[in-house]
């Protein structure tokens, strides 16, 4: 049970910096409510298993190759900076949808956590130095149904943060002013952009 608690504290820790992923879901609550927010750390969420998978059964060296990385790097470079001159477009509508729409943007959103967290080159050195450590520390000492217990601790710990930050960011809409609201959404989305121009550089320096 220590150890349980110990990995669940783990992916809360690691889950509670702001990057590229959680500035796109606070942005997203902001928006466009919890729904569309818990909705696109889900599709986050279905990218760390992905990634827990692809270390797991020891693949990792294809997507720690250096075209792959230069791919990811690119990708995320254009997603990111899509995603964050888009919210800067639409900062006026920072309200709630009708109802027909809401259903079509909530897979948007599971899409969008996804594709972002998929195209994201920190989440994989997250996942190859983070749960290749734990694979690598336990190498003969841990059975395969510890591992799939740790990992599922995980992953709960990143899905409180994740829960956490869509409540929050959903709840400011009614407790803060749109003005307040649209600051903050200007600043996770600058941090998006940010974020696409360190990808950039990354990609450049891979590529020359």
């Amino acid at each position: 049970m220590n150890s349980m608690l110990t990995y669940f504290f783990l992916g809360v820790s690691l889950a509670a910096p702001i990057g590229p992923v959680k500035a796109t879901l606070l942005n997203t609550g902001i928006k466009n409510g919890f729904f569309h927010a818990w909705f696109f750390a889900l599709g986050a969420i279905v990218t760390d298993i992905l990634y827990m998978l692809t270390v797991y059964f020891g693949v990792a060296q294809f997507i720690d190759s250096p075209f792959m990385k230069t791919f990811l790097w690119s990708f995320g470079f254009f997603v990111l900076m899509y995603t964050g001159i888009e919210n800067l477009l639409t900062l006026r509508h920072i309200e709630m949808d009708t109802k027909f729409r809401k259903i079509i943007r909530l897979r948007h959103s599971l899409l969008s956590g996804f594709l972002i967290a998929l195209l994201n080159p920190l989440t994989i050195l997250f996942w190859l130095g983070i749960y290749g450590s734990i694979l690598v520390g336990g190498a003969g000492t841990t059975s395969s149904y510890q591992i799939i217990l740790y990992s599922v601790a995980i992953l709960l710990g990143i899905s409180l943060v994740d829960f956490i930050m869509a409540v929050v960011s959903s709840g400011s809409r009614k407790l803060l002013s749109p003005s307040f609201l649209t600051f903050i959404s200007i600043i996770s989305s600058l941090s998006m952009i940010g974020f696409g121009i360190y990808f950039g550089i990354q990609a450049y320096r891979s590529l020359f």
